[in-house]
């Protein structure tokens, strides 16, 4: 029987019940051996057992002086909140798009309620639970937005299932319709902007959706199933979290914690994998109970042919999304794609768990815009990041020479290959953004509990402190910033930086108060989603602890911040709900309005009655002014 209490966990207590790590340490004693935070802003500093040793410059062009120039910031920055509604600076308005079970198209009008959700029969033409990643795409002159649903809240979405735990094969239809990604187009109206019923581009993809294989993993034994035995056809993308658009207009929705989808009624097949991934025992929503699929004790492979970055023409409604096997098989955060000084095509992904890694993926063709893209995403290097602790840094090529292992089993198995080649863990690398102005990328790690002097990952790689993830029992996490030799992101080496380390200053006068651009005016915790705006200036979305208390105390709500990564200033620019997390943001084609992502809310938002909705909030200035 599955464990009702599973499906009210978040993903990273779903992976600590199915695999629970050892501390590796006594918070109390790291707090004593870090030393003060001006010594840490000022010279070198040594911390935990792994004494990782920072030079002065470590912080430099972070925190630079004041002298150096002023932020760019055109909001006056808003305090803390603690309610259950959204707050954006004076001078902006903010109002809801879409919430989860309106209609895309008009049989599903009235669709959903507070009582009964949504049925299994219109399940599949609303707007899905829990939004994510997002992007916006201008085609023939109209604004489509494209937009993940991470997951399900059975509790909310099952509300006749008791403790929200699947009953039967429709209650699982529900949850896999609901979940997988949106494809809607959006129109100015009287009113603001609005879903554009029964367009021609809106599209539900879920886990049902037929799915093409491609790439070098395409076809090998290892992702052959009984409903599938040439391993090129797959049904369905799950837990699409991050996003990214590719130069070619097309959207890149990335497979996050896909292993929480798949139980075992009978025998566990055996496999270094599946444990390194957390595939195993019962799933999160039941669904072997139900669907031979997602049953590992029959078709052991099917875990295989999910999590990887998978491709979507939001052009046409008919065609066929495309798993690129070539990018890796991790918990894909977010896909950062960039083209390189020869004109290949770069992705940069981050694996988000643990002391898992950085990775970039880099063509071997070039992109010529107007041309064939065929290969692009399918032949290529595949590289994890190494930081060292001079503040140099190296990817390592994913190769059988470097990791002992097949190509096929690098690309099925990718954590393992960048264990076997020496990547450097990192606490939850979760979305990567690089600065349109200059070539440089960000990578917010979100944070990491776990991290101390004995702590290893589920691969058993030593998970002490180290050069770019330098604190142990880290709650708050970081940024860290690199730049790619010769300004060329193809290049195999980079120098780096932490643009910032979250933290409490309030609580903490060491290197848990953060580093010296957080102050009790800015201060948050847990980094997650990233944006880079037009002009320049990083915009951060967090999903953290809002309990404001303890550790917390002071950060609040979930929010959405500024950066300017010229002076390293941060500026609160809006928080929303509590309970809430930010996640997913794009803008509007004249950059007037930006649309922000508020995923499982608390309390009754934004109805103000009934079950939270995750929605979609269009914000922008009312002057009229650019935003984005």
């Amino acid at each position: 029987m599955v464990d009702k209490t599973l499906t009210h966990l978040s993903w990273d207590d779903f992976d600590e019940h199915r695999d629970p790590r050892p501390a590796g340490n006594q918070f109390d004693a790291v707090v004593e051996r870090a030393i003060s935070r001006r010594g840490f802003l000022g010279g070198a500093l040594a911390f935990g057992s792994g004494a990782a040793v920072f030079g002065a410059g470590l912080m430099s062009s972070t925190t630079a002086s004041r002298a150096a120039g002023q932020a760019k910031f055109a909001f006056e920055a808003i305090g803390i909140a603690t309610d259950h509604e959204i707050h954006v600076p004076a001078g902006y308005k903010s109002q809801v798009l879409v919430r989860f079970g309106d209609a895309l198209w008009s049989e599903a009008d009235n669709a959903y309620s507070p009582e009964s959700a949504v049925s299994v029969e219109m399940s599949d033409k609303v707007f899905g639970e829990n939004t994510d990643g997002m992007e916006l795409f201008v085609i023939d002159g109209k604004e489509v937005i494209v937009v993940n649903s991470e997951y399900a809240n059975p509790k909310i979405n099952l509300p006749d299932a008791p403790d929200g735990v699947p009953q039967s094969a429709d209650q699982v239809q529900i949850l896999k319709n609901i979940q997988g990604v949106t494809v809607m187009e959006i129109a100015m109206g009287e009113t603001g902007y609005q879903v554009v019923k029964d367009s021609p581009f809106n599209r539900r993809i879920t886990h049902e959706t037929e799915m093409t294989l491609a790439g070098p993993l395409a076809g090998h034994d290892l992702v052959k199933t009984n409903a599938d035995p040439e391993g090129r056809t797959v049904k369905g993308t799950m837990n699409n979290c991050g996003s990214g658009k590719t130069l070619w207009g097309t959207y890149l929705t990335c497979e996050e914690n896909f292993n929480g989808y798949f139980g075992n009624t009978a025998e566990m097949p055996e496999g270094e994998g599946y444990i390194r991934y957390g595939i195993g025992g019962e799933s999160r929503y039941a669904y072997e109970k139900f669907d031979e699929r997602y049953d590992l004790s029959k078709e052991p492979n099917e875990p295989h042919r999910h999590g990887f970055v998978t491709e979507i023409n939001p052009a046409d409604a008919s065609s066929t999304p495309v798993k690129r096997t070539a990018l890796g098989r991790i918990k894909h955060e977010n896909a950062e794609m960039v083209l390189a000084a020869d004109n290949r095509v770069v992705v940069y992904m981050g694996d988000d768990e643990r002391g898992e890694y950085l990775y970039k993926y880099v063509s071997n063709g070039v992109y010529t815009e107007g041309s064939s893209t065929e290969g692009l995403l399918d032949d290529g290097q595949l590289y994890v990041a190494k930081f060292n602790d001079d503040l140099s840094g190296e990817w390592l090529a994913l190769t059988p020479e470097t990791t002992g292992m097949e190509l096929a089993e690098i690309l099925c198995f990718t954590r393992m290959a960048a264990s076997a080649a020496g990547g450097t863990t990192m606490d939850r690398p979760e979305w990567v953004a690089c600065n349109p102005l200059k070539a440089e990328g960000y990578c917010a790690l979100t944070n990491n509990s776990k991290r101390g002097a004995d702590a290893k990952n589920a691969g058993g790689d030593d998970m002490s402190p180290n050069a770019a993830n330098p604190r142990e029992t880290n709650e708050y996490g970081q940024i860290v910033r690199w730049t790619p030799a010769g300004e060329d992101h193809a290049a195999e080496g980079f120098t780096w930086d932490l643009y910032v380390m979250a933290g409490n200053p309030e609580v903490y006068d060491n290197v848990y108060g953060g580093s010296e651009n957080v102050t009790a005016g800015n201060m948050f915790n847990s980094p997650d989603g990233m944006a880079f705006s037009s002009d320049g200036m990083l915009w951060i979305q967090t999903d953290g602890d809002d309990s404001n208390e303890g550790d917390f105390a002071g950060q609040g709500n979930n929010q959405m911040l500024v950066g300017d990564p010229e002076t390293g200033e941060i500026a609160r620019f809006m928080t929303v709900p509590n309970g809430a997390e930010v996640t997913g943001l794009c803008w509007s084609a004249d950059k007037k309005v930006a649309f922000v992502g508020v995923q499982h809310p608390g309390g009754s938002w934004p109805d103000g009655n009934g079950m939270p909705r995750s929605s979609i909030v269009a914000v922008w200035r009312e002057d009229g002014a650019l935003i984005g």
